[in-house]
């Protein structure tokens, strides 16, 4: 039975490669304060659909490459542009009509 992730994308730099941050919490056993750990997955994505900041589910699969043991299975949700990245894209409309004129 193939093992489901469901993880953040952290990266999408690499052509049909991402990869994905896991994020969970655990208990010291001593002294009983919880701590966040994040791990950290390469997926094969094959057609480039998954963005930085996007919710994905990975399945496990056979070895793709050294560090790929996974496949993208689907994108749960898909990232919000945040604020920097609405003024870039402005600045950038704003530097396209001042050289029309």
């Amino acid at each position: 039975m193939a093992k489901f992730i469901t993880g953040i994308v952290s990266s999408d730099k690499a052509d049909k490669t991402i990869v994905v941050t896991v994020s969970t919490t655990k208990v010291h056993p001593l002294y009983r304060k919880s701590y966040k750990v994040s791990t950290k997955y390469m997926a094969h994505d094959e057609k480039n659909e998954a963005k930085v900041g996007d919710l994905v589910k990975i399945k496990e699969s056979k070895p793709i490459s050294a560090k790929k043991r996974f496949v993208l299975d689907s994108i749960v949700e898909k990232a919000e542009l945040s604020a920097k990245d609405l003024e870039i894209l402005k600045n950038e409309e704003e530097v396209k009509t001042e050289e029309v004129k």
